[in-house]
């Protein structure tokens, strides 16, 4: 089965090293996630950003905590880096952030795949749930960082 597709671009007017920056600060994240998720970081800061580095979360996803563990796989700063799931409520989790320099601004792109646990019948069961969950995290994310870099 096809991994689940999300794509989102956005563009704030600030200019790339500081979007970079604010999006290579895993503390950040909690600002932009949706506090009904109940985000929170496990791993000690300060949290270096590089290839290799391991961040722990807790969530809730439909009211169940649960333990989430990403693992940066590419870090090019301050262009791009990805984030792939070792643990945590998908099958797969692989999400790739680039930013551009545009004008003065920075054209900040999401391309999320995913995929939810027990293939088919879990996507029968579930996947139109949880598609639509991730677009609601992802339009939370957009205003949140509307608001930020204004």
């Amino acid at each position: 089965m096809k991994p689940s597709r999300l794509y989102r671009e956005q563009i704030v007017e600030r200019p790339l090293a500081e979007v970079f920056g604010f999006f290579s600060r895993p503390e950040n994240l909690a600002r932009i996630t949706p506090p009904r998720l109940g985000f929170k970081i496990l791993t000690p800061p300060p949290i270096e950003m590089k290839p290799g580095a391991r961040i722990e979360y807790h969530i809730r996803v439909f009211g169940i905590r649960l333990h989430w563990v990403t693992l940066i796989t590419e870090y090019e700063p301050p262009h791009r880096f990805v984030d792939l799931q070792e643990k945590g409520p998908y099958k797969l989790w692989h999400h790739t952030h680039t930013f551009e320099p545009l004008g003065k601004g920075t054209l900040m792109k999401d391309i999320v795949q995913y995929r939810v646990p027990f293939g088919a019948v879990g996507w029968a069961a579930s996947g139109w749930l949880v598609a639509s969950d991730v677009e609601k995290i992802f339009g939370f994310r957009r205003k949140a960082c509307a608001e930020i870099f204004s």
